[in-house]
């Protein structure tokens, strides 16, 4: 074997590591998700103007943006980044009628830097538990309904019903439909 086969060897195997190694970099939150799944962890609210909300189910936990503005990408996208979206218009957890909105999924490549606290939404059923607590009060939800809508379809916000609407898009990686899912409160 010649000195430039053996060159054009070892750039062959470092450029199919390099590529493994990519791979893994992009898919391994979604791997680590449904293979080896990190325990629940604490809701982390502390003070009466934060807001966590808890998934036990698919063992979501993150924080609450409040009062974002649904219908302005630019403001919410950079909400987004943060944790679950509070639509503005709408009342605050526990105190009337309550809509938020998330990622399910972004490019595999920031799966890990961007909230996709919503990527197993799909797995909740009714009578699921939703937990949202600041630092003072926590309510319990108990999931009622599921739906799939189209993105024109708004009348849900606009005219809320349930107690607490969570939203995400669906199937996951696209933005072609809308998952709603409704809870009521429990008193």
């Amino acid at each position: 074997m010649t000195t430039n086969q053996k060159i054009q060897r070892h750039i062959g195997t470092f450029l199919m590591l390099l590529g493994i190694c990519s791979l893994l970099y992009i898919y391994y939150p979604i791997l680590r998700t449904y293979f080896f799944p990190p325990p629940t962890p604490q809701i982390q609210a502390q003070t009466v103007d934060s807001y966590w909300i808890e998934i036990p189910k698919i063992k979501a936990v993150a924080p609450i943006v409040i009062n974002v503005d649904p219908w302005d990408e630019t403001i919410y996208k950079d909400a987004l980044k943060k944790g679950i979206a509070h639509a503005k218009g709408t009342s605050l957890p526990g105190k009337g009628k309550t809509y938020l909105f998330a990622h399910s999924s972004d490019y595999p490549w920031n799966i890990t830097r961007y909230n996709t606290a919503f990527f197993k939404l799909h797995e909740l059923k009714s009578g699921d538990t939703i937990t949202i607590q600041n630092g003072k009060s926590t309510y319990t939800y108990t999931v009622t309904d599921i739906k799939e809508v189209w993105p024109t379809e708004v009348e849900y916000i606009k005219n809320q019903t349930a107690d607490l609407i969570l939203q995400t898009c669906t199937p996951i990686g696209t933005d072609l439909k809308r998952l709603l899912v409704f809870a009521t409160l429990e008193k």
